[in-house]
């Protein structure tokens, strides 16, 4: 996933129950060390930038029958249900258009301007779009899957899988705490202090007054953003969230899309879902799937649903 992974756990969530209780400190290190190792199992067989992992190998023959490791196998059974819930608008097998942009490595987003060669007929698209719904095999008694017949890339959806999986595993110790990673969460219970958890949504801009912040308990927040992975292809300005469609960066006239949701793999789903709807179609789609949901656009400004609205605890200006 290349991303970091954070587990904020208040002390009072892990209270011992006795003398000879481990102390709270200790419960909290020990469940955040679970949800670590469930980041590091996902990060294992699904990352595409480890031709080693468990979906390159698959996708190395995709027209093939992979046995795979269980966490492979949901995300993938995940991926198809997304796939048909937003009607094909989320859609994996867009690897191939990522790897004609030049992302087929992890690359430098935070260190300044990333640019990546033009390919040898000039320009940087060469892959054809997809074409029918994407329908991959799945056996689930003896965990074998068949993608085909083109590659897939689980990098959003395996993030927010990643969060669920690591949320239903700290609930097992702790009634309070946050995980999030890359800009996907899940808040459970109280924040230190007390109250619902505080989440800011960035500002366009990147600077360090947000545009306005979030207050949830028991909820998931997940954001699609193309602020920071842009970059140079062959010349052309292009982000990481492809149409598939039209096997081009999409969203046009859209920053980011912020979702809250009781599940953060389907939040992640549909942030990037709406986002692909651009300016001209986010508000009508998000409204036709009662979602909460909060878009910032690409000259400045920003617009949520009334479901989002429940949620803001500092108010847009």
């Amino acid at each position: 996933m290349a991303t970091r992974v954070t587990v904020r756990v208040p002390l009072h969530s892990a209270g011992p129950a006795g003398p000879a209780a481990p102390s709270a400190a200790d419960l909290a290190a020990e469940a955040a060390q679970d949800a670590f190792d469930i980041f590091a199992e996902v990060d294992r067989t699904c990352t595409r930038f480890d031709p080693g992992s468990a979906l390159m190998r698959s996708n190395s023959h995709p027209d093939e029958w992979h046995r795979v490791p269980d966490a492979l196998y949901q995300a993938i059974a995940q991926a198809r249900h997304a796939h048909e819930l937003t009607g094909g608008l989320f859609d994996p097998r867009v690897l191939r258009h990522l790897v004609d942009l030049g992302y087929d490595r992890t690359l430098a987003f935070g260190s300044g301007r990333v640019c990546t060669p033009a390919r040898p007929d000039g320009g940087p698209q060469t892959a054809s779009v997809a074409k029918g719904a994407w329908q991959p095999g799945l056996r689930a008694a003896t965990s074998e899957v068949r993608i085909g017949p083109q590659p897939v890339d689980l990098g959003g959806i395996g993030k927010g899988l990643a969060v669920r999986w690591a949320a239903r595993a700290l609930s097992q110790r702790l009634s309070s705490y946050l995980v999030e990673a890359g800009g996907d969460m899940y808040c459970s219970g109280d924040a230190p202090g007390g109250g619902p958890w505080l989440v800011a949504v960035e500002s366009p801009s990147g600077t360090a007054e947000p545009l306005c912040v979030l207050a949830v308990r028991e909820l998931a927040v997940t954001t699609s953003s193309v602020r920071l992975r842009r970059w140079r292809a062959g010349g052309q300005l292009v982000h990481h969230l492809i149409d598939p469609r039209t096997g081009r960066p999409g969203g046009e006239g859209l920053v980011s899309v912020t979702v809250v949701g009781e599940d953060p793999a389907l939040c992640e789903v549909w942030s990037k879902a709406l986002f692909l709807h651009g300016a001209a179609g986010v508000r009508a789609e998000a409204g036709r799937r009662g979602l909460a949901a909060l878009w910032v656009l690409a000259d400045g400004g920003a617009a949520m649903t009334p479901q989002m609205k429940e949620h803001l605890h500092w108010p847009l200006p």
